[in-house]
């Protein structure tokens, strides 16, 4: 099994990335502030004025290091990676399939069953942990009982369209519901709906900064597997948009986004203070948030759990790379069909 390695987020505005022997050294105003083996890294992520020296850059690209630049907001700005690996006949297999309707559907329909199962697993989390003392918990058990059926339908849907209409009615449903696993009062950290481009309240933005995170994480995957993450199955190709990430991390969205912000708010990690409201009606994680979000991340991905299709125990954080290898191994026509992560 992959060993899983770091992932280095570079936050502090100023900072400068240099290459040291085998070591990548980050100073802020000529002080060094951190040192770390380039063997124990899988890319550095830079957010906001973070420089990095050509030598790192080339440096990190021989290493197979991918190194991410994000806007202050977290959203994708570039990459810088090395020489694309893994097999032609894979990638030119994942292409025959996108373009084939029938085939294209037979993936779709396993991912959005394990992200709406997973969908599900977060309102029963919730049930189980507040129960009756949810506002309205009538829809709360409604919402649960629409996400326990709209699978079914999705394993039998052949038109990949029907089934986008699928994933838009259960985040109907689980959105619907959403904020009443939310137990602070506070006016900001309430949840009326997805937003974005820009969020406009705290818990989107907090979902969003999660949401690129995991897409990092999973386009990472994809390539090190030797798929291409631009052409996707769900998601429709889009010049700049990596499609196929954004469809791998839809299994993990409740687990790494959903489930991870919940716990941030309601365990007090973060609260109204740690976010920006601006004159448009944006809202933005402060700097120093950002961090708090960051090691709550880190931690998240060092935990274990069990594999309902491998039968084995994982660390979460290889989880985006054991489903990108599930999927390769079922485009390769090793698996009949692509086994979705199921969380228990």
């Amino acid at each position: 099994m992959r060993r899983q390695l770091n992932t280095l987020y570079a936050t502090t505005d100023g900072a400068w990335l240099r290459k040291d022997g085998a070591n990548v050294v980050m100073e802020v105003e000529r002080q060094e502030r951190a040192r770390l083996p380039a063997h124990m890294l899988e890319s550095l992520v830079c957010i906001g004025r973070v420089a990095v020296s050509p030598q790192l850059l080339g440096f990190c690209s021989e290493q197979g290091i991918s190194v991410c630049y994000l806007t202050p907001q977290g959203r994708f700005l570039a990459r810088v990676e090395g020489p694309v690996s893994g097999n032609v006949l894979l990638r030119r297999e994942q292409y025959r399939r996108t373009d084939d309707p029938a085939r294209c559907a037979d993936v779709v329909r396993n991912m959005l069953a394990g992200k709406i199962h997973n969908q599900r697993a977060v309102l029963a989390r919730g049930w189980r942990d507040h129960g009756e003392r949810l506002v309205d918990h009538q829809a709360f058990q409604h919402a649960l009982k629409r996400l326990k059926r709209i699978p079914q339908r999705v394993l039998v849907e052949p038109d990949v369209d029907r089934l986008r209409g699928l994933e838009g009615e259960a985040a109907q449903a689980y959105f619907g519901v959403f904020s009443q696993l939310i137990r602070v009062d506070s006016p900001l950290l309430q949840f009326k709906g997805r937003n974005r481009r820009p969020p406009r309240d705290a818990i989107n933005a907090l979902l969003s900064f999660l949401y690129t995170l995991l897409t990092h994480d999973c386009r990472s995957a994809l390539e090190t597997v030797g798929l291409d993450p631009s052409v996707g199955f769900l998601h429709r190709d889009r010049p700049g948009r990596p499609s196929l990430a954004l469809d791998l991390a839809e299994e993990f969205r409740p687990l790494l986004g959903e489930r991870l912000a919940l716990s941030l708010i309601n365990r007090r990690q973060l609260d109204e203070k740690d976010f920006r409201v601006f004159d448009n009606g944006a809202v933005q994680l402060k700097n120093d948030s950002r961090k708090v979000v960051l090691v709550a991340y880190q931690e998240r991905k060092r935990e274990t759990l069990r594999h309902a299709y491998l039968d084995e125990t994982i660390d979460i954080g290889l989880l985006p790379f054991v489903q990108a290898q599930l999927l390769a191994r079922h485009l390769r026509g090793d698996l009949d069909g692509y086994p979705p992560f199921l969380w228990r």
